[in-house]
């Protein structure tokens, strides 16, 4: 299962998480980012860099 993105991301200025993702699988929305769930490849390194607990694994 791929990761995603929850309203707490909303208005965060943080992209600490897009930085390291090894497969470029985040894109930006009008107010938030999201996860493409087709190019996450559920690695998870991206959930311990966002500072506002916003990734988490859809599983």
């Amino acid at each position: 299962m791929a990761y995603v993105v929850n309203q707490d991301c909303i208005k965060c200025k943080y992209t600490d998480c897009v930085e390291v993702c090894p497969v470029d699988c985040f894109y930006e929305g009008p107010d938030f980012l999201v996860i493409d769930p087709d190019e996450c490849i559920d690695c998870g390194v991206c959930e311990p860099e966002c500072p506002v607990d916003a990734i988490l694994s859809d599983s």
